[in-house]
């Protein structure tokens, strides 16, 4: 057996809620599961989710405030005021930024931009900056993806005689800012949408002012839309939809330019922008000022577009190196640490536009909840992200022990703060206290949720396409992960550094890879001809111009008992199975020199040893031959091993020797009788060259001769008894042994993986085996 790394939730069929589309024979089966499994049960609903219609829009004026914000901004441009454009730091403000301004300019207004830098003033309007626009002589701030919390500011902004008008998606706090006009969805009663980016919120406003459908504007609606991770459904899924058309022929020279520094090429999909385009756009917000990002996405001089791209592509590589460097701090105070918790990790001198993207990455590998802190000794401060694990809600939990912040907010998920240096300790006890009292073992497991069980003849490139109909993939609308339970033909490591896993499934006629990235240390307890779960998405994988099906492979788990085969090895690693099992046993003595590497504490029995010290165990090593098959059989279905590596060796072979027959008895007795006696130092190369027999033969029918007591031997002689007594050369124990022996070495080291494999599942099944198995091998 083989356990997933992660816990996978299958989704049960809904047979009742299938049966609407039992007319719609264009839809497959798969994809009306699929459907269902988002909720989908009406063929309207059906059809218009797999064609989705800008039509079904709703309209932008059914947002509050709508009507005050839009006139205040009319007003402003026909009497030529200043407009502040105010947004944030990430993708999805940075995309908003360029939104609102683009329309703006297209109306002609007297407008520019501020973005707020994420070290010097954080999130969000600050009373600084208004006033220097107020300097500046502004009239008129929008923000953009931020304000929603800004009380205090807008009121600031009241009284410096400024316009606010807030257009956001955050969650909305117990009290509202007093602004002129708030555009938010969850402040909008009546609005049948609330899940909006805060490029939707801003896209709507465009609308409105602009007085028509600014399709021109959607690429921008796509970036924000898919890179801050809001559910791509409803209004989403159509403006992502029809946003990703035109950002694949974007008339934009800095967002073209930014698509050819990521080798994109024809159609632009949510996976370019949620893992190529929208981390580097990202990127220029957590290394410096995010509006060298607005100035590339807003510019029409294309060497200018080339300029800041490479800018921007080189500002990602150093977040990435930035990124990793601190990775490997963090899990070296991790390991230091030894905590079973929640994470918490703090250092001085860490970047702190970086610390999410690193608190994830340690969530990853340690399937816990983590901080991450950048500390300012100065201010005795520490400042950073926090990511969570599915089962742990972060944000009700931290809300608990709000009293150690300073500054705190965030969702489930992930989390943003601020603490003295001093809270840091007591705040890790007290999350930990929580997690203890809350969370089981498997909780800590990542979760793959599975959409259906699939058999290899159902997977092709036509399904494939049907899945892509479901696209754009993301939040409430996951890409569909499958699963497949296959022997695989072949399992292989591959990558410069063996960490990938390839593998192929065969079935009647039919073949499909599997490739699974960073899998490849799974590749050593992947047995032979085993029973392979594997879950994953699946996909084209297009080579020298064939396109065939695939599978990328997330997880994956052997459910079954395993047999590895590492028979004749003189030396063998064993070091990764016993890391990974339980529990294991090893039978054989003093078989240390066998080993690559001889593991702390080396648990070794015999055969012989009380069956009574036998408990359950994972993982069974046999460095030996047993001397009786029985002795095997009690000890295996005494600890019932999940897993059982033949580890034998053998240096002397008894079935390789050829067994002396009757005639051959008969032959050597006769001569010894004939001649009196027989002198083994003298006789033994003349007999051995007169009847082509062995020297170990001629010897072993000997030793069988005394002890059934036919000849004496004495001073190197052998001399008939005279008065033997009549037995049979099976009264021989010796003669025994040797058939026994021969046999065990037929079963156990000769045999084939595939009949030696069924033996010992029945041995584990406790079932009866018939005694000419046990006898005369497989």
């Amino acid at each position: 057996m083989f356990k997933s790394k992660a816990k996978w939730n299958f989704i049960e069929e809904d047979a009742e809620k299938t049966r609407w589309m039992g007319d719609s024979p264009d839809i497959s089966p798969v994809i009306k599961e699929l459907l269902v499994q988002r909720g989908i049960n009406t063929s309207d609903a059906a059809i218009e989710f797999l064609s989705p219609n800008k039509e079904s829009l709703f309209m932008p004026e059914d947002l509050l405030g709508m009507d005050v914000a839009c006139e205040r901004v009319h007003k402003a441009i026909n009497q030529n005021e200043k407009i502040l454009v105010f947004g944030d730091y990430d993708a999805d403000g940075v995309s908003s930024t360029t939104l609102l301004l683009s329309a703006l300019q297209e109306l002609g207004a007297n407008c520019d931009y501020y973005i707020p830098n994420r070290f010097t003033e954080g999130y969000g309007p600050n009373e600084q900056a208004f006033s220097a626009a107020k300097d500046q002589g502004f009239q008129l701030i929008i923000t953009v993806d931020c304000g929603i919390a800004s009380v205090q500011e807008a009121s600031f902004a009241e009284s410096l005689g400024l316009d606010l008008i807030i257009t956001d998606h955050h969650e909305p706090q117990e009290k509202l800012p007093e602004a002129l006009a708030i555009l938010h969805p969850k402040c909008s009663p009546t609005y049948p949408f609330k899940e909006l980016a805060g490029v939707g919120v801003a896209f709507k406003f465009a609308q409105e002012l602009l007085g028509y459908f600014p399709e021109h504007l959607l690429d921008l609606v796509a970036i924000g839309t898919i890179a801050d991770l809001v559910p791509l459904i409803n209004e989403n899924r159509i403006l992502a939809y029809y946003g990703l058309q035109m950002l694949s022929v974007t008339k934009r020279p800095g967002l073209r330019a930014l698509k050819k520094q990521c080798k994109i090429e024809g159609n632009v999909t949510e996976e370019n922008v949620g893992f190529l385009l929208g981390p580097r756009i990202n990127a220029v917000g957590r290394l410096q000022d995010a509006g060298l990002a607005v100035e590339m996405l807003m510019t029409q001089d294309e060497d200018e577009a080339e300029h800041l791209a490479e800018v921007v592509q080189n500002l990602n590589q150093e977040r990435q190196q930035i990124v990793n460097e601190i990775v490997k701090e963090a899990e070296a105070l991790v390991n230091e640490s030894n905590i079973k918790g929640i994470t918490i990790v703090a250092k001085e001198g860490w970047n702190e536009g970086v610390l999410g993207i690193v608190a994830s990455k340690l969530v990853r590998k340690y399937d816990r909840p983590a901080i991450v802190l950048a500390i300012n000794s100065e201010k005795g401060t520490a400042k950073g992200s926090a990511r969570s694990i599915p089962a742990f809600d972060l944000f009700q939990n931290c809300m608990k022990v709000k009293d150690y912040f300073t500054r705190f907010g965030g969702h489930s998920q992930a989390a943003g703060m601020t603490l003295p240096l001093d809270n840091i300790s007591l705040l890790q006890h007290e999350l930990n206290e929580l997690i203890q009292e809350t969370l089981t073992e498997d909780d800590f497991k990542q979760e793959i949720t599975v959409s259906k069980t699939l058999s290899i003849q159902e997977i092709n490139e036509e399904l494939v396409n049907e899945i892509s109909q479901l696209a754009p993939f993301g939040m409430a609308n996951p890409k569909p992960t499958f699963h497949i339970k296959q022997v695989p033909s072949s399992v292989r490591q591959i990558g410069a550094m063996q960490n990938h896993l390839k593998i192929q499934f065969n079935q009647e006629s039919l073949m499909l890879d599997g490739i699974g990235f960073g899998l490849g240390d799974s590749f050593p307890f992947i047995s032979d001809k085993s029973p392979l779960s594997v879950v994953g998405e699946i996909g084209i994988n297009e080579w020298n111009g064939n396109r065939k099906a695939q599978i990328v492979i997330q997880d994956l788990q052997i459910d079954e008992q395993q047999l590895f085969d590492h028979r004749g090895k003189k030396q063998i690693e064993i070091m990764p199975f016993i890391e990974n099992a339980n529990s294991y046993l090893a039978i054989g003595n003093d078989v240390e020199h066998r080993l690559k590497q001889v593991p702390v504490n080396f648990n070794q029995m015999s055969y012989i040893t009380d069956k009574e010290f036998f408990d359950p165990v994972d993982t069974v090593f046999l460095f030996e031959l047993p001397d009786s098959l029985d002795d095997l059989r009690i000890i295996i279905q005494k600890v019932k091993p999940a897993n059982i590596h033949l580890c034998f060796h053998l240096e002397d072979s008894q079935y390789l020797k050829s067994f002396p027959s009757r005639e051959d008895f008969k032959q050597f007795y006769a001569l010894i009788i004939k001649r009196g006696y027989f002198d083994i130092k003298k006789d033994l190369f003349a007999l051995m060259k007169g009847y082509d027999w062995t020297e170990e033969r001629i010897r072993f029918m000997l030793n069988v001769f005394f002890e059934l007591e036919f000849v004496i031997i004495e001073s190197g002689l052998a001399k008939p008894n005279t008065s033997p007594t009549k037995r049979k050369l099976q009264e021989s124990r010796l003669y025994q042994q040797r058939i026994e022996r021969s046999d065990i070495e037929k079963k156990l080291y000769y045999s084939n993986y595939d009949d030696l494999k069924k033996w010992f599942q029945r041995l584990i099944e406790d079932v009866d085996i018939p005694k000419e198995e046990l006898t005369y091998g497989l």
